[in-house]
């Protein structure tokens, strides 16, 4: 076990008196009371429970707007498990999402990398240029049909200048999960996908996640912008588009991304 492991016996098994909270496609969530309350998550992948706790252990360094790892194990689990600190928190209201978000986001962009892709549990890449083919690599594979679509996006990755300097990326933003506390301030929940790459990454994958038409409210949350920004952004918001496509659990999900990309190689 890890020093943050043994806090008031914390093991990652679910007490009698948990009550859970969310069932995901993947994942199961507790909320468990007790000297510390906490918040216990299950993982369907091991990868994912590695990759949040070590996001959740950077956040904590940089005091960034995220909970707080209270116990995780240092090895291999059955199932894999974190304990995070209990929220009295609520979701942001889907009409303050994009303008609340734009502070911790900030925050959270700013914490630097030294490698891009996850941060644990899964190759590491010395470009972004590199993780870039790597996904649509896998996004090919898992929907033939839309190799075509992914060609092109290879294409497009080549040709742009890659000066990526690494930030910590969410890489999963959605309405629920930015919370707001009673004190008025917001953070961040469900840390398992988090990378390092491109900012801009970010608000393309959330333009996807809000299935947007028009995407100019969601790049307006970009900083530092250049000339190359939103044809980039434009960019991310296609190969994240052809990730739904290819690997989303949801068939309404994969049906309406290949839709808008087939839509968009016809335009």
């Amino acid at each position: 076990m890890s020093p943050d492991s043994a806090m008031d016996g914390i093991d990652g098994r679910v007490p009698p008196s948990a009550r859970e909270i969310t069932t995901g496609q993947t994942n199961r969530v507790w909320s468990v009371e007790g000297p510390t309350p906490y918040i216990l998550k299950h993982y369907g992948d091991p990868s994912r429970a590695t990759n949040e706790a070590a996001a959740l252990r950077l956040l904590a360094r940089h005091r960034a707007p995220a909970p707080q790892l209270l116990a995780a194990p240092s090895g291999s689990s059955a199932p894999p498990w974190t304990a995070q600190s209990e929220l009295h928190a609520k979701p942001v209201h889907l009409d303050r999402f994009l303008a609340d978000l734009a502070e911790p986001l900030a925050a959270i962009h700013r914490i630097p990398g030294t490698h891009f892709g996850r941060l644990a549990g899964a190759r590491q890449h010395h470009s972004w240029t590199d993780y870039l083919h790597d996904r649509l690599r896998l996004y090919a594979a898992a929907a033939p049909a839309l190799r075509a679509v992914a060609r092109l996006l290879h294409q497009e990755v080549d040709a742009s200048v890659d000066t990526i300097q690494p930030v910590l990326l969410h890489h999963d933003l959605q309405p629920g999960h930015l919370l707001r506390e009673p004190t008025g301030s917001q953070l961040l929940i469900d840390w398992e996908l988090a990378i390092f790459g491109d900012h801009r990454s970010d608000l393309a994958r959330l333009a996807v996640r809000l299935d947007l038409d028009d995407l100019t409210p969601v790049f307006a949350l970009a900083s530092r912008p250049d000339a190359t920004a939103e044809g980039r952004f434009h960019l991310y918001w296609r190969i994240h588009l052809l990730a739904d496509a290819a690997l989303s659990t949801d068939r309404a999900v994969r049906e309406r991304a290949a839709g808008r990309l087939l839509g968009l190689s016809v335009t």
